[in-house]
């Protein structure tokens, strides 16, 4: 009964990472879409990061989660040989350079839709029907107006329009965008505190010194973290984005099986120092 509970579990905790590997492909879908109204003279290797951040962010994050799986679970500690170690770190180091690239992307996107002006004389969504404008109906997702269509985005008076784009906005559109662009913001910066106190968790825990005030700090702040993480989820779920909420819940619960997977091996390597203690000289 044990065994078969062990299998269901790791078969659960795997279908989670197949489950956030798809999802690169969902937000490529989605980015690429997108990308058609936000780069409509091509997208340039400079703006990559901007239109496509959140695919590039979830596959290093898999990558990186699948680094993590390696070091904490499946490896024992003596297949950690230096060339593995190096392979390891160096992958994640890899991952590390992509996640905050991601940040960058983030970050500029947020600056990209803050910086929508006031559309001057148009008063009404169906003046601008033409086969050309398009209205923002979510953070990445746009519909061309059309003289069938247009009265159903929206009936305001006034339209914000953003930088070099033929797409525009009412103000409360534009709200809910640049509040879901910082919500990406302020989640990929928390992700990245996450790892920052996992690593120190696993560096520690190499040395057998995972314990005593750093472990009280760092299950507090991972308590704080992950709370915050949480939230976002909660926020994306509200505002009906079901592909980040999706994808938010299912990091969640990713890390919780990483953290298990480090409490785990702190638990062996305790019982392997009692072991020693108690053994006869």
């Amino acid at each position: 009964m044990i065994t078969d509970r062990g299998r269901l579990f790791q078969l659960f905790k795997y279908a989670v990472y197949t489950a956030l590997t798809i999802n690169i492909f969902l937000f490529f879908t989605e980015e690429w879409a997108a990308s058609s109204h936000r780069f409509a003279d091509g997208i340039g290797l400079k703006d990559v990061i901007e239109g496509f951040a959140a695919s590039i962010d979830t596959a290093a994050w898999v990558i990186l989660l699948l680094m993590f799986e390696l070091e904490t679970y499946v490896l024992e500690d003596k297949q950690f040989t230096r060339p593995v170690t190096w392979a390891l770190h160096g992958l994640r180091a890899f991952c590390y350079v992509f996640i905050v690239y991601a940040f960058y992307g983030y970050l500029t996107k947020l600056l990209f839709f803050s910086g929508a002006t006031p559309l001057a004389g148009v008063s009404d969504l169906c003046s601008l029907v033409n086969g050309q404008w398009a209205y923002a109906v979510d953070l990445d997702e746009y519909e061309t107006l059309t003289a069938a269509g247009c009265a159903g985005y929206s009936n305001a008076a006034a339209f914000f329009q953003f930088p070099g784009m033929s797409a525009v906005v009412d103000q409360a559109g534009l709200t809910d965008i640049v509040r879901l662009a910082w919500v990406d913001v302020i989640n990929a910066a928390v992700w990245l505190l996450v790892v920052f106190v996992l690593e120190a968790d696993v560096r520690l825990q190499e040395r057998d010194k995972l314990g005593g005030l750093f472990l009280q700090v760092s299950n507090f702040s991972k308590f704080i973290l992950y709370g915050l993480l949480l939230l976002a989820a909660i926020y994306w779920t509200v505002k009906g984005d079901f592909v980040d909420s999706w994808d938010a819940y299912l990091w969640l619960i990713a890390f919780v099986f990483i953290e298990l997977n480090v409490f785990d091996w702190r638990q062996e390597s305790l019982e392997e120092q009692k072991i020693a203690s108690e053994a006869p000289i």
